[in-house]
């Protein structure tokens, strides 16, 4: 077996050969090899562990999609006033504990007593799950106007370092694990999981697997918490979403619960800028979709969001968007097989011909988002352009805008994707 297929055998990821030769050449480089050939047959244990942690995406911050947490902490405080002595949740995966330790200060923030909850957190990343356990965060981790949870549950520790309080700390256990083959947990162990941005990794075989996982270990009426580009999955295996705006939460389509299930009526602040890190007593939001412009726009801002450039000032003639044809059905055969090279020249090929074919675009764009970011923006930019209700590249547009840190795009491009959702699912339920 090849160095690609051992990784993703590994990891589960749908890794490009271009990730996993970036990897080999920094490991070959680190370890003084110069055979390419002799490197790959004789990868051992350690050092596949160390080409994964070269390939999985660790990148996150604390309130990372704030809204997620606020409905998670709302969440607990109805399960805690319904009887429970203890909510449990996880994080999966949880990178270097951003994400379970903003949750465990929601939690506080949110008058959650600490011996009320339970969090787990995994990560294919012992590096990552090494740092988690520190507790110990630099600039990086801290983003977005409000701040003041920092002064709340951090302690400077120099350098621009700060400390995670040592309660909270306490509250949420760390491990290394893989949700396709780790024992997690046994069935319906938790009552909220925060599964967000792995799918995006996952062909669609393994995505409909992890989310069997998932499903497996959430209680029945339980919340999950997704990624924004991963809802689409979910919906299509077995979830079903909740009308929480911007937090992209989902319960399991086919449960049954005895009683009134805590998410029936879990109330969520109306305004995109409530701060997660302390929820104030929030206001119901009725099921109903919102019309334009979606919620937080009609709050004055002393900044406005930074606009998402377009490729011409003013709006085109109507275009006819062909349907995809055979050589882009190939072009996705050469994509899921690991030939990223010859699957753009194969999209090249449609778009020599038709140039208006916006998935053929939306393609391109993937197979050139992880090693060209730059060129995968402008690709996925013309996809909407051609096609502006394009959900996947509006979702994949905002990933890029999040990772060159414009959090204004990344916000825009992301409720521009929710009202495209929530439009096309409300024509589906009302045909």
């Amino acid at each position: 077996m090849n160095t690609l297929a051992l990784l993703r055998q590994a990891t589960g990821l749908n890794l490009s050969r271009t990730t996993v030769e970036r990897a080999v050449r920094q490991r070959m480089d680190a370890t003084g090899a110069d055979d390419r050939k002799a490197y790959g047959e004789n990868l051992t244990p350690d050092e596949l562990a160390a080409l994964t942690e070269l390939v999985v995406v660790p990148e996150s911050w604390l309130f990372r999609d704030a809204q997620a947490f606020v409905v998670a902490a709302e969440f607990a405080r109805a399960r805690l006033a319904a009887g429970a002595r203890l909510v449990r949740m996880l994080s999966i995966p949880c990178a270097a504990g951003e994400e379970p330790y903003s949750l465990a200060m929601a939690l506080c923030d949110a008058g959650v007593p600490l011996p009320a909850f339970a969090i787990d957190a995994v990560d294919l990343s012992s590096a990552c799950i090494a740092r988690a356990e520190a507790g110990i965060f630099g600039r990086n981790a801290f983003r977005g106007k409000d701040l003041s949870f920092r002064e709340r549950h951090f302690t400077p520790a120099g350098d621009d370092l700060y400390a995670i309080d040592a309660g909270l700390r306490r509250r949420v256990r760390f491990r290394q694990g893989n949700l396709l083959t780790s024992e997690i947990a046994p069935a319906r162990t938790y009552d909220v999981i925060f599964c967000r941005n792995l799918l995006i990794y996952f062909d669609a075989e393994t995505t409909a697997a992890a989310i069997a996982r998932l499903s497996a270990l959430l209680a029945d009426d339980g919340v999950l918490l997704a990624g924004y580009a991963e809802v689409p999955s979910f919906t299509r295996n077995g979830f079903t979403p909740l009308p929480y705006r911007q937090a992209f939460a989902l319960r399991k389509a086919a449960a049954h619960a005895a009683d009134t299930p805590a998410w029936a009526d879990l109330p969520v602040p109306r305004s995109e800028g409530a701060t997660a890190s302390r929820p104030s007593r929030p206001t119901p939001i009725p099921p109903a979709v919102t019309p334009e412009p979606p919620p937080g726009h009609a709050r004055k801002r002393s900044t406005p969001p930074a606009p998402v450039a377009q490729p011409v000032p003013k709006a085109p003639a109507p275009m006819t968007i062909l349907a995809p044809t055979a050589d882009l059905a190939q072009a996705r055969q050469l994509a899921d097989q690991g030939r990223p090279a010859e699957a753009q020249a194969a999209c090249r090929a449609v778009l020599a011909q038709q140039p208006d074919n916006a998935e053929a675009w939306f393609l391109l764009g993937l197979l050139c988002e992880s090693a060209q970011p730059d060129e995968a923006q402008d690709h996925l930019r013309r996809c909407i352009y051609l096609q502006p209700d394009h959900y996947d590249a509006l979702c994949h547009l905002a990933l890029l805008a999040g990772q060159r840190g414009d959090a204004a795009a990344a916000a825009t491009l992301k409720a521009r994707a929710g009202r495209v959702w929530r439009r096309q699912n409300t024509s589906k339920a009302n045909p």
